[in-house]
């Protein structure tokens, strides 16, 4: 069989696939499965496991060369994690006989919907984004329970994380802090970072370390917590590779980030983690296996239970007090397993 798995969102997403390809490779072992996602997730193709060929996206005509190769490869199968236009496109060309997507989209366009021919009963409002995906394999007789990310990092990722903890961080406790995000609505105050990290390194013995991306925004973002600092940082923001950084979060004593790709990778590792949300409800994204301290809004306290419906809330509503009370928590071996 000749499955073609259809994930065009973003890295976040493409990582919490990764239980519903594993699930699948376990179901058809004998199956060639092949992935077609955006461009900006291909630094994630070596960690992942089970698949026989990729297909890279750009938009529009620039994508002539892909759209051919996947109708030359004559898919028996489509699941469809995606449900949009470009999507519903890949899906009727290539040619599969099954072709899979939520029954929502019947609801959400009555054109794209003739693109396919079997209708899963699950919406993504109401579950775990992981859960969504792996719900989608229904109809090939898959019902894999719920799971954090899995990611398998190369040896060439450990070894430039081994290679950084021994020559720049001593082989010290370390943690990892990424304030930054694609979207500016999810940044929280720097003059908190500052703070925050300034607690880890002087309260909790933690030598730290900074990451983030190369987007505009976010670099001036992180250039304004750098001039709020009082002590010095390893800073490594737009420096280190997606599955190298997913390495040297692995041996972090800490991770602190909003709600990103980070935090996903540090789910794969099972590294604790404190997690700052605000226009994104973390009923949908968190962590649910590996240790992670959830904060949202106003409350004191890490999250214990969690709502399908939420309303987006300021980052600002999220205290220095809380963040601070929540990484305390999660340096405590005991209680980092307990959250």
């Amino acid at each position: 069989m000749k499955i073609l798995l259809i994930q065009l969102r973003r890295l976040g997403d493409l990582i919490l696939t990764t239980p519903a390809i594993s699930a699948l490779r376990e179901h058809f072992p004998g199956a060639q499965i092949a992935l077609a996602v955006s461009r900006e997730c291909e630094p994630l193709f070596p960690a992942i496991h089970g698949l026989q060929k990729t297909f890279l996206t750009k938009r529009g005509l620039r994508d002539l060369s892909a759209w051919m190769e996947i109708r030359r490869a004559g898919f028996d199968c489509v699941v469809d994690f995606t449900r949009n236009d470009r999507s519903a496109w890949v899906t009727f060309l290539s040619g599969a006989r099954r072709r899979i997507v939520s029954d929502r989209l019947k609801t959400k366009s009555k054109f794209r919907a003739r693109f396919y021919n079997e209708f899963v009963d699950c919406a993504m409002k109401q579950m775990h984004t992981a859960d969504y995906y792996l719900a989608l394999l229904q109809p090939l007789g898959i019902s894999a329970g719920a799971n954090d990310p899995i990611l398998d990092l190369p040896s060439a990722a450990q070894q430039r994380a081994s290679s950084i903890i021994a020559d720049q961080i001593h082989h010290q406790p370390f943690a990892v802090f990424h304030p930054g995000s694609a979207r500016v609505e999810k940044f929280w105050e720097p003059e908190r970072w500052a703070k925050i990290i300034e607690f880890a390194a002087t309260e909790l013995g933690l030598f730290p370390v900074l990451s983030g991306g190369g987007h505009e925004l976010e670099r001036a973002h992180l250039a304004s917590i750098r001039e709020k600092l009082h002590i010095s940082v390893l800073d490594f923001s737009a420096q280190l590779d997606l599955l190298a950084l997913a390495a040297l979060i692995e041996h972090a004593r800490l991770l602190v980030t909003v709600d990103s790709a980070p935090m996903h990778l540090a789910s794969a590792t099972g590294t604790p983690q404190v997690i700052l949300f605000g226009p994104t409800n973390p009923f949908h994204w968190r962590p649910r296996k590996s240790p992670a301290a959830i904060l949202f809004g106003e409350s004191p306290e890490p999250l214990r239970h969690f709502q399908a419906r939420e309303a987006e809330r300021p980052m600002r509503q999220i205290s220095t007090t809380a963040v601070i009370d929540a990484m305390r928590l999660m340096v405590s071996a005991p209680a980092a397993s307990a959250v």
